[in-house]
Parts: C-alpha cells; structure tokens; sequence
C-alpha cells in the first residue's frame, strides 16, 4: 500500500464531489434542509458540515502530493458517510435521499480508497 494514490484522479473527483456539496451548503437547497431536517441534525450546527467536507476537499487535494494525508481525509470521509448512514437509519429516514446521496456517496468514498490506495 501506498501513503501517496496510485491514481490521482478518484481523490480529485471525490474532492470536486464534496466542494460542490460544501457550496451548495452555503445556502442549502431544498433537498439538503429535508434531508437534515428528517435526521433531525440541529440548525445551529449545520455549518459544521460545511467546515468538515471543507476540509476533507483540501485533505484530497493535499494528499495527491504529501504522504499520507489523502488516505486519512479519504478514511475520515468514510467515516462521516457511515455516520450519516447511521443518523438515517435511525432516524427512519431512508427515502431517495438516504440511497442517493447518503448511500452513493459512501459507495463512491469506498471506491475512491480502493481504485487510489489498493485497498
């Protein structure tokens, strides 16, 4: 195993993902406000998710060039979609949005560790 990706592009693309989903935050649309709403996640703490997929985009980035550091923003961005997973599944929210978004990103997080770091 590798600390640097073997491919650079699957961590590029999972950082565009969440950029997109860290903008789109800024002033969520609809669909964000329900699915954050139907887990019941506090308004008043909302911008911590901006702060966190923040970070984890520039984590990606990083760590195309510094060893190390894409693998763990890439694991921490697994652990943040299994947290999400499990907020749902708590919270009986498991429409669309659970499979789509919650479920699609996980699966695309994991495919990213693997195609990038032979995992």
């Amino acid at each position: 195993m590798s600390l640097t990706p073997d491919l650079w592009w699957p961590p590029a693309v999972l950082a565009l993902a969440l950029f997109s989903d860290a903008a789109m935050s800024l002033r969520p649309p609809k669909f964000i406000r329900d699915c954050l709403d139907g887990v019941h996640f506090p308004r008043e703490w909302w911008w911590t998710l901006i702060v966190i997929k923040t970070l984890a985009v520039i984590g990606l980035i990083a760590g195309i060039w510094i060893p190390g550091i894409a693998l763990a923003a890439n694991a921490g961005v697994i652990v943040y979609f299994l947290s999400a997973a499990a907020a749902h599944i708590r919270a009986r929210f498991t429409g669309q949005a659970f499979w789509l978004n919650c479920v699609g990103m996980l699966a695309f997080s994991v495919a990213t560790l693997m195609l990038s770091f032979g995992l």
